[in-house]
């Protein structure tokens, strides 16, 4: 097929990664869901006068946050697991690059807030930097297991229980599970090989560290466009979208570089008001400890819970934690998300290989997100972000991981993309 030679204007433009077939056009989104979309909406407002008045200012920031995240994320349908698959699978990199632009973004945004010490409620912003050893490596490998088999990562289980999937609900209690698992076997993995963290800034400057991480990000972009080119993959599926402007931001799929600003933006937010970078999975750790706790066990003589930071954690209530807060906001937001787009729903009827698959996926993620010092957000987003070495180790092992679960994927009923299909 030929094609005319392009304008002047078109001819500097970067030419869309090729795929075996043009994207497929959105379907029409279906009507609004009033009834799920009124209870998020009152669920939000309640909880947020609740933290604001128990808590104060900045819980009530966070869990706000913590909504726009799942807003973002819902309508950006912005995975990490979906991404690895479809570029492991059929060597579809489009994921692939939004993870460099949310990945380049943030780092340009925590590279001016913490090299400038910029810091809301008297925080002073810090970056992300993990131990790089044995238990990063094997956390993050065992991490992209169970995200292949349980169907989700951290961020994309939070956002796919909020918009009704009840297979993400199992894969939500076996992340808690496993995490609480890790947190009580602290002594089994804590003391594995490891050497001390390696932050890029301490050796280039913030300045130097940007400019390092902004390099090797084009890198992964120009080696996914490589790939991308010589398999000639499907294109990836569009969601449901309403027309126009403003109804497709309400009620829309948004691109993917959209969701990727809005999350970079927002997750820089969280760095602003806290201190800490955006994480996900210490929440669940501490749900799972708080309910041994309830039903009369001693999680706070765990080695675990009496290290510095966790200790005051376990103590405190669940809506002062940082990350409990914005976590419980991404499920209400993209509760609110998938309502107004029409696409809240309660599936029924889960086989009970997918079921086992989704449990079992998220108690490796648990334990694999606890072992590597966080998951596809505290340990690869904000480890990258932060221009720390273990990020980027975090992501090649978590390629890895990626590879053997789709290999497992087919044995629970789980296919995975094939290069004839239409869509990836």
């Amino acid at each position: 097929m030929t094609t005319a030679p392009p304008s002047a204007r078109t001819a500097a433009l970067p030419a869309p990664a090729p795929t075996r077939l043009p994207a497929p056009d959105a379907p029409a989104a279906p009507a609004v869901r009033w009834l799920p979309l009124a209870i998020a909406l009152l669920l939000g407002l309640g909880l947020t006068g609740y933290v604001w008045a128990a808590h104060g200012t900045k819980p009530v920031v966070l869990l706000l946050l913590g909504l726009g995240l799942g807003v973002g994320l819902f309508h950006s349908r912005f995975g990490f697991t979906s991404a690895w698959r479809q570029l492991i699978a059929v060597g579809n990199g489009t994921g692939l690059r939004a993870h460099a632009l949310l990945l380049g973004t943030t780092a340009t945004l925590f590279a001016l807030l913490i090299g400038t010490g910029t810091g809301l409620f008297g925080t002073a912003p810090a970056p992300s930097a993990g131990p790089i050893g044995v238990g990063l490596l094997l956390g993050a490998f065992l991490f992209a297991v169970g995200m292949q088999l349980g169907g989700a990562c951290a961020s994309g289980t939070l956002f796919a229980v909020g918009s009704g999937q009840s297979t993400i609900v199992l894969t939500l209690g076996g992340f808690v599970l496993g995490s609480t698992l890790a947190a009580w076997q602290y002594g089994l993995w804590s003391d594995l090989p490891a050497v001390d963290p390696v932050l890029f800034s301490d050796h280039l400057g913030w300045t130097g560290s940007l400019a390092v991480t902004l390099v090797l990000l084009a890198l992964v972009v120009l080696v996914s466009r490589r790939v991308q080119a010589r398999r000639n993959p499907p294109p990836v599926g569009v969601p449901p979208s309403a027309r126009g402007g403003l109804l497709r931001v309400v009620r829309g799929s948004w691109p993917l570089a959209a969701g990727a600003l809005v999350l970079a933006v927002l997750g820089a937010a969280v760095l602003l008001v806290s201190g800490g970078a955006w994480g996900v999975t210490s929440a669940f750790a501490l749900w799972g400890s708080k309910i041994v706790g309830a039903l009369g066990g001693s999680p706070e003589s765990w080695a675990y819970w009496r290290q510095p930071g966790n200790a005051e954690a376990l103590a405190g209530p669940v809506l002062a934690d940082k990350t409990s807060l914005t976590d419980i906001g991404i499920m209400i937001g993209a509760a609110v998300a998938a309502a107004a787009g029409g696409v809240w729903t309660w599936h029924r009827g889960v086989a009970w290989r997918t079921a086992a698959a989704a449990v079992l996926g998220g108690v490796l993620m648990g334990v694999g997100a606890r072992m590597a010092g966080g998951c596809n957000i505290g340990a690869y987003l904000a480890g990258i972000a932060s221009g720390s070495l273990h990020g980027w180790l975090w992501g090649a092992a978590a390629l890895v991981g990626t590879w053997v679960g789709l290999r497992l994927r087919p044995y629970v009923a789980l296919a995975n993309p094939k290069p004839g299909d239409g869509v990836c």
